[in-house]
Protein backbone atom coordinates (compact mmCIF):
# COMPACT_ATOMS: atom_id res chain seq x y z
CA UNK A 1 0.00 0.00 0.00
CA UNK A 2 1.64 3.33 -1.24
CA UNK A 3 0.44 6.99 -0.65
CA UNK A 4 1.00 7.35 -4.51
CA UNK A 5 -0.26 10.59 -5.70
CA UNK A 6 3.01 12.56 -5.33
CA UNK A 7 6.46 12.28 -7.25
CA UNK A 8 7.73 9.77 -5.15
CA UNK A 9 4.62 8.09 -4.52
CA UNK A 10 4.44 7.81 -8.05
CA UNK A 11 7.65 6.59 -8.23
CA UNK A 12 7.09 3.37 -5.78
CA UNK A 13 3.74 2.57 -6.74
CA UNK A 14 5.20 2.34 -10.06
CA UNK A 15 8.20 0.35 -9.31
CA UNK A 16 6.16 -2.42 -7.09
CA UNK A 17 3.15 -2.95 -9.68
CA UNK A 18 6.58 -3.30 -12.23
CA UNK A 19 8.17 -5.71 -10.04
CA UNK A 20 6.24 -9.09 -11.80
CA UNK A 21 3.62 -9.78 -13.30
CA UNK A 22 1.18 -10.96 -10.37
CA UNK A 23 2.19 -7.46 -8.62
CA UNK A 24 -0.63 -5.13 -9.69
CA UNK A 25 -3.12 -7.26 -7.93
CA UNK A 26 -1.51 -7.13 -4.33
CA UNK A 27 -0.30 -3.59 -4.59
CA UNK A 28 -2.71 -0.58 -4.02
CA UNK A 29 -2.27 3.35 -4.16
CA UNK A 30 -3.81 6.19 -2.16
CA UNK A 31 -4.28 9.43 -2.77
CA UNK A 32 -6.88 12.71 -1.96
CA UNK A 33 -6.66 15.82 -3.66
CA UNK A 34 -5.40 13.39 -6.86
CA UNK A 35 -7.57 10.43 -6.70
CA UNK A 36 -8.05 8.99 -10.27
CA UNK A 37 -9.28 5.74 -11.34
CA UNK A 38 -6.02 4.04 -10.13
CA UNK A 39 -5.25 5.65 -7.10
CA UNK A 40 -8.16 5.34 -4.10
CA UNK A 41 -9.47 8.35 -2.61
CA UNK A 42 -8.34 8.53 0.89
CA UNK A 43 -8.42 11.74 3.65
CA UNK A 44 -5.69 10.59 5.64
CA UNK A 45 -6.78 12.88 8.31
CA UNK A 46 -9.81 10.99 8.76
CA UNK A 47 -8.54 7.95 11.26
CA UNK A 48 -11.77 6.26 10.51
CA UNK A 49 -11.50 6.15 6.93
CA UNK A 50 -8.13 5.24 7.21
CA UNK A 51 -8.82 2.62 9.27
CA UNK A 52 -11.32 0.96 7.09
CA UNK A 53 -9.26 1.04 3.60
CA UNK A 54 -5.78 -0.44 5.71
CA UNK A 55 -8.08 -3.05 7.04
CA UNK A 56 -10.18 -4.59 4.01
CA UNK A 57 -6.76 -4.43 1.86
CA UNK A 58 -4.80 -5.97 4.78
CA UNK A 59 -1.43 -5.03 3.50
CA UNK A 60 2.11 -6.30 4.94
CA UNK A 61 3.85 -3.13 4.44
CA UNK A 62 2.52 0.70 3.83
CA UNK A 63 5.02 2.98 2.68
CA UNK A 64 3.77 6.39 3.52
CA UNK A 65 5.05 8.98 1.28
CA UNK A 66 2.72 11.77 1.66
CA UNK A 67 3.38 15.03 3.66
CA UNK A 68 3.82 19.05 3.54
CA UNK A 69 7.13 19.17 2.20
CA UNK A 70 7.09 22.91 1.04
CA UNK A 71 8.95 24.62 3.94
CA UNK A 72 7.34 27.82 2.86
CA UNK A 73 4.34 26.24 3.14
CA UNK A 74 4.77 24.63 6.83
CA UNK A 75 5.35 28.29 8.31
CA UNK A 76 2.70 29.61 7.11
CA UNK A 77 0.26 26.92 7.76
CA UNK A 78 2.14 25.60 10.97
CA UNK A 79 -0.94 23.40 12.28
CA UNK A 80 -1.73 21.87 9.35
CA UNK A 81 1.80 20.67 8.76
CA UNK A 82 1.92 19.13 11.77
CA UNK A 83 -1.42 17.19 11.29
CA UNK A 84 -0.08 15.44 8.21
CA UNK A 85 3.94 15.12 9.32
CA UNK A 86 3.51 14.24 12.66
CA UNK A 87 -0.66 12.92 13.66
CA UNK A 88 -1.11 10.77 10.12
CA UNK A 89 2.55 9.19 10.90
CA UNK A 90 1.47 8.30 14.41
CA UNK A 91 -2.14 6.95 13.55
CA UNK A 92 -0.39 4.45 10.79
CA UNK A 93 2.45 3.52 13.19
CA UNK A 94 -0.82 2.77 15.66
CA UNK A 95 -2.74 0.86 13.39
CA UNK A 96 0.46 -0.66 12.24
CA UNK A 97 0.42 -2.78 15.66
CA UNK A 98 -3.03 -4.23 15.47
CA UNK A 99 -2.78 -5.05 11.62
CA UNK A 100 0.48 -6.16 11.26
CA UNK A 101 2.41 -4.46 8.49
CA UNK A 102 5.58 -2.58 8.25
CA UNK A 103 5.21 1.03 8.16
CA UNK A 104 7.87 3.17 6.08
CA UNK A 105 7.64 6.74 7.00
CA UNK A 106 9.58 8.94 4.27
CA UNK A 107 11.34 11.74 6.41
CA UNK A 108 14.15 14.63 5.33
CA UNK A 109 17.39 15.34 5.43
CA UNK A 110 16.42 18.42 7.16
CA UNK A 111 15.98 16.98 10.51
CA UNK A 112 19.21 18.47 10.83
CA UNK A 113 20.99 21.74 11.21
CA UNK A 114 23.53 21.40 8.07
CA UNK A 115 26.69 22.50 10.41
CA UNK A 116 28.15 19.23 10.81
CA UNK A 117 27.74 16.92 7.90
CA UNK A 118 27.97 13.68 6.75
CA UNK A 119 24.43 13.10 9.26
CA UNK A 120 24.43 9.13 10.29
CA UNK A 121 21.06 7.55 11.56
CA UNK A 122 22.81 7.90 14.74
CA UNK A 123 22.67 11.31 14.60
CA UNK A 124 20.99 14.01 17.00
CA UNK A 125 18.72 16.29 14.73
CA UNK A 126 18.21 19.75 15.38
CA UNK A 127 15.95 21.32 12.39
CA UNK A 128 16.17 25.01 11.86
CA UNK A 129 12.71 25.31 10.48
CA UNK A 130 9.10 24.33 11.08
CA UNK A 131 9.06 21.45 8.47
CA UNK A 132 12.48 19.83 9.40
CA UNK A 133 10.73 19.99 13.39
CA UNK A 134 7.71 18.29 11.91
CA UNK A 135 9.28 15.67 10.13
CA UNK A 136 11.75 14.91 13.31
CA UNK A 137 8.44 14.92 15.45
CA UNK A 138 6.44 12.79 12.97
CA UNK A 139 9.96 10.15 13.33
CA UNK A 140 9.95 10.80 17.33
CA UNK A 141 5.97 9.40 16.98
CA UNK A 142 7.08 6.07 15.26
CA UNK A 143 9.71 5.05 17.65
CA UNK A 144 7.06 6.16 20.50
CA UNK A 145 4.14 3.75 19.33
CA UNK A 146 7.26 1.39 18.89
CA UNK A 147 5.64 -1.06 16.26
CA UNK A 148 6.74 -4.53 15.20
CA UNK A 149 8.60 -3.30 12.28
CA UNK A 150 8.38 0.61 11.76
CA UNK A 151 10.94 2.26 9.55
CA UNK A 152 12.11 5.51 9.09
CA UNK A 153 13.96 6.62 5.77
CA UNK A 154 15.59 10.27 5.34
CA UNK A 155 15.85 11.09 1.91
CA UNK A 156 17.06 14.79 0.77
CA UNK A 157 16.10 16.56 -2.22
CA UNK A 158 13.91 15.03 -4.81
CA UNK A 159 13.96 14.98 -8.67
CA UNK A 160 12.22 12.78 -11.34
CA UNK A 161 9.26 12.40 -13.48
CA UNK A 162 6.69 14.62 -12.57
CA UNK A 163 3.57 15.88 -14.26
CA UNK A 164 3.94 19.86 -13.54
CA UNK A 165 8.14 20.55 -12.86
CA UNK A 166 6.49 22.57 -10.19
CA UNK A 167 6.30 19.78 -8.24
CA UNK A 168 9.86 19.41 -6.98
CA UNK A 169 12.29 21.74 -6.32
CA UNK A 170 14.95 20.42 -8.12
CA UNK A 171 12.53 20.08 -11.45
CA UNK A 172 10.94 23.56 -10.83
CA UNK A 173 14.68 25.10 -12.11
CA UNK A 174 14.37 23.94 -15.74
CA UNK A 175 11.45 26.44 -15.66
CA UNK A 176 13.66 28.92 -14.24
CA UNK A 177 16.61 28.18 -17.40
CA UNK A 178 14.17 28.24 -19.89
CA UNK A 179 12.68 31.33 -18.99
CA UNK A 180 14.40 33.97 -21.65
CA UNK A 181 12.25 36.59 -20.69
CA UNK A 182 14.89 38.95 -19.55
CA UNK A 183 13.66 38.71 -15.98
CA UNK A 184 16.62 37.80 -13.55
CA UNK A 185 16.53 35.34 -11.03
CA UNK A 186 19.12 35.39 -7.90
CA UNK A 187 19.76 31.92 -7.74
CA UNK A 188 20.76 30.16 -4.18
CA UNK A 189 24.83 29.27 -4.36
CA UNK A 190 25.64 29.15 -0.37
CA UNK A 191 23.33 25.80 0.31
CA UNK A 192 24.70 22.34 -0.39
CA UNK A 193 22.52 19.81 -1.79
CA UNK A 194 22.55 16.20 -2.60
CA UNK A 195 19.51 16.01 -5.21
CA UNK A 196 18.19 12.09 -5.79
CA UNK A 197 16.20 10.65 -8.07
CA UNK A 198 12.65 9.49 -7.10
CA UNK A 199 12.94 6.12 -9.25
CA UNK A 200 16.10 5.21 -7.32
CA UNK A 201 14.22 5.27 -4.36
CA UNK A 202 11.73 3.28 -5.28
CA UNK A 203 13.61 0.59 -6.67
CA UNK A 204 15.43 0.41 -2.98
CA UNK A 205 12.02 0.39 -1.07
CA UNK A 206 11.32 -2.70 -3.21
CA UNK A 207 14.40 -3.91 -2.05
CA UNK A 208 13.52 -3.48 1.33
CA UNK A 209 9.91 -5.23 0.58
CA UNK A 210 11.72 -8.26 -0.96
CA UNK A 211 14.54 -8.64 1.90
CA UNK A 212 13.85 -12.31 3.68
CA UNK A 213 12.02 -11.98 6.56
CA UNK A 214 14.45 -12.80 9.05
CA UNK A 215 16.47 -9.99 8.23
CA UNK A 216 17.33 -7.28 10.42
CA UNK A 217 16.04 -3.70 9.35
CA UNK A 218 17.58 -0.82 11.12
CA UNK A 219 14.48 1.66 12.45
CA UNK A 220 16.07 4.76 10.76
CA UNK A 221 17.60 4.46 7.14
CA UNK A 222 19.13 6.97 4.67
CA UNK A 223 19.16 6.98 0.91
CA UNK A 224 21.06 9.89 -1.04
CA UNK A 225 22.68 10.41 -4.30
CA UNK A 226 26.53 11.46 -2.95
CA UNK A 227 26.67 14.17 -5.47
CA UNK A 228 26.74 18.07 -3.78
CA UNK A 229 24.97 20.88 -6.16
CA UNK A 230 24.11 24.29 -5.06
CA UNK A 231 20.54 24.86 -7.02
CA UNK A 232 22.92 27.72 -9.29
CA UNK A 233 25.05 24.65 -10.30
CA UNK A 234 22.03 22.59 -11.07
CA UNK A 235 20.91 25.50 -13.11
CA UNK A 236 24.08 25.44 -15.54
CA UNK A 237 23.51 22.09 -16.07
CA UNK A 238 20.39 22.35 -17.09
CA UNK A 239 21.50 25.11 -18.92
CA UNK A 240 24.40 22.94 -20.69
CA UNK A 241 21.89 19.93 -21.34
CA UNK A 242 18.66 22.43 -23.13
CA UNK A 243 21.93 24.77 -24.82
CA UNK A 244 20.33 27.93 -23.28
CA UNK A 245 22.33 30.99 -22.02
CA UNK A 246 21.91 31.24 -17.89
CA UNK A 247 22.94 35.22 -18.10
CA UNK A 248 19.68 35.45 -16.29
CA UNK A 249 20.72 33.50 -13.39
CA UNK A 250 22.93 35.38 -10.86
CA UNK A 251 24.39 33.34 -8.00
CA UNK A 252 24.18 34.18 -4.61
CA UNK A 253 26.72 33.01 -2.62
CA UNK A 254 26.32 34.97 0.40
CA UNK A 255 25.13 33.31 3.86
CA UNK A 256 21.61 34.23 4.70
CA UNK A 257 20.66 36.80 6.76
CA UNK A 258 18.00 38.04 9.40
CA UNK A 259 15.13 35.42 9.27
CA UNK A 260 16.11 34.13 6.23
CA UNK A 261 19.73 32.28 8.16
CA UNK A 262 17.98 29.98 9.55
CA UNK A 263 15.26 28.87 7.08
CA UNK A 264 17.27 26.58 5.25
CA UNK A 265 20.30 24.20 6.61
CA UNK A 266 23.48 24.48 4.10
CA UNK A 267 25.03 21.11 4.56
CA UNK A 268 22.90 17.94 5.35
CA UNK A 269 24.73 15.12 3.49
CA UNK A 270 23.00 11.58 4.70
CA UNK A 271 25.70 8.92 5.60
CA UNK A 272 24.18 6.36 3.63
CA UNK A 273 26.74 3.39 4.82
CA UNK A 274 24.43 1.30 6.86
CA UNK A 275 21.79 1.02 3.77
CA UNK A 276 24.28 0.13 1.61
CA UNK A 277 25.15 -3.07 3.60
CA UNK A 278 21.86 -3.60 3.81
CA UNK A 279 21.14 -4.28 0.30
CA UNK A 280 24.85 -5.21 -0.89
CA UNK A 281 23.75 -8.80 -0.84
CA UNK A 282 20.40 -8.39 -2.79
CA UNK A 283 21.39 -6.03 -5.88
CA UNK A 284 23.35 -3.70 -4.39
CA UNK A 285 23.10 0.24 -3.49
CA UNK A 286 22.13 1.77 -6.81
CA UNK A 287 21.85 5.42 -7.74
CA UNK A 288 21.75 7.51 -11.09
CA UNK A 289 23.98 10.37 -11.58
CA UNK A 290 21.98 13.54 -12.16
CA UNK A 291 23.44 14.95 -15.46
CA UNK A 292 22.86 11.54 -16.95
CA UNK A 293 19.68 11.18 -16.02
CA UNK A 294 18.36 14.81 -16.98
CA UNK A 295 20.29 14.54 -20.22
CA UNK A 296 18.42 11.09 -21.04
CA UNK A 297 15.09 13.05 -19.73
CA UNK A 298 15.21 16.57 -21.52
CA UNK A 299 16.49 15.12 -24.93
CA UNK A 300 13.54 12.50 -24.81
CA UNK A 301 11.40 15.45 -25.03
CA UNK A 302 12.86 17.42 -27.79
Amino acid sequence: MVRASGVLGSAVLSAFESTDVESKNTVIGLAHSRATDKLKKVDLLDKDETKSVITEFKPDWVIHCAAERRPDVAEKDPERARELNVSVPRHLAELSKTLKYTLVYISTDYVFDGTSPPYTPSSPTNPVNHYGETKRDGEVALMEVGANRNIVLRVPVLYGPAPKNTDTAVNILIDVVSDQSGKKYNMDHYATRFPTNVEDIAKFLVQLASLPSSTSIPPILHFSAPEPFTKYEMCLIFSRILGLPHDHIIPDANAPTGAAATSRPRDCQLYTRETEDLVEKYGGYQWTPFEEWWTQHLQSKQ
